[in-house]
């Protein structure tokens, strides 16, 4: 990020679409703890990780697959230097209608898409209710770690690794590099870029390879260690496909364990994650754990 340029604060949301709803509310309820939400609209559910209205909306359209991303700025001040810093940068981009705002429980928002043709949202004012508490799912030992790190962390499909950087971190003010060289079972090396907005290791992440979906997972965060072992024994109860088990990062310090969500792509799981390092630096491999045992899966994505 350059001096004086503006940065989004957070993913404050992401929309997915799905082809079975029932599969998923007994995943993200039953199994990961997540409020759902049903409000009577016909295409569409939401899932709740605290006070805001939503920071999941599943919509019911058959594709499985991420559908938006929606990235905070502080307000409205900031908005209107965001469009002046995205035209700068020569990235398109619209400004939703009153109505595309409602629907989001956003104030304002502005369309756009990342050189992957990932669908991009920039909005401020999401709708808070703080006379509502998230009621999860399952029983849980504690909440969900939002607040300033927003609502975890998403790794997608590039656009080609320098043009994804030069949106991320030009057009919308995120920092980062890449913070490991991992070797795959095919003998290749991986090497992701992750960058960060906010004090959480990492926002957005890509450089994961050829993928034909848009996602390859999300990462939600718990405050409690003890809600990794419980979902870790739920997943492996209910048969959930597990793609790499139970192990802590180098790079962000998370214990947490993936798993294949009902939509094919991959869901992490975890707690305890580090903050954000202002230094670039690189990792070679995790802590301990982490083992690949889904290696199959991956070539569905």
């Amino acid at each position: 990020m350059q001096s004086g340029q503006l940065a989004v604060t957070e993913l404050g949301y992401v929309g997915i679409g799905v082809a079975d709803m029932t599969a998923w509310r007994n995943f993200a309820c039953d199994i990961m703890g997540l409020e759902w939400v049903d409000e009577g609209e016909r295409d569409r559910c939401y899932l709740r990780m605290d006070y805001w209205h939503h920071r999941f909306v599943v919509h019911e359209n058959g594709g499985d697959d991420l559908l938006y991303t929606g990235y905070r700025v502080a307000g409205p001040d900031e908005f209107r230097r965001m469009q002046t810093q995205l035209a700068d940068a020569n990235v398109a981009f619209r400004i939703g209608s009153q109505e595309e705002a409602a629907e989001r429980r956003v104030l304002e928002v502005l369309k756009l898409e990342d050189p992957a043709g990932v669908p991009v949202e920039i909005f401020h004012g999401p709708e808070v209710d703080g006379a509502r508490p998230m009621r999860p799912g399952r029983g849980m030992h504690g909440p969900f770690l939002t607040g300033l790190g927003g609502m975890g962390h998403i790794v997608i499909r590039d656009g080609g690794p320098e043009r994804s950087y030069n949106f991320y971190s030009g057009a919308l003010g995120m920092r980062g590099s890449v913070e490991g060289r991992l070797p795959l079972p095919n003998g290749s090396l991986m090497q992701p870029i992750f960058l960060h907005c906010n004090d959480r290791d990492h926002t957005v992440a890509f450089g994961a390879g050829p993928m034909r979906r848009r996602l390859h997972h999300i990462m939600v965060e718990t405050t409690h260690q003890d809600d990794v072992g419980l979902a870790y024994d739920l997943v492996r109860a209910a048969g959930v496909p597990v793609l790499m088990t139970l192990g802590k990062h180098s790079n962000d310090k998370m214990l947490s364990f993936y798993v294949r969500t009902p939509s094919g792509w991959f869901w992490e799981y975890g707690s305890g994650g580090g903050r954000a390092n202002r230094q670039s630096e690189y990792c070679t491999r995790d802590t301990w754990g982490h083992e690949m045992v889904g290696t199959n899966m991956l070539f569905e994505l």
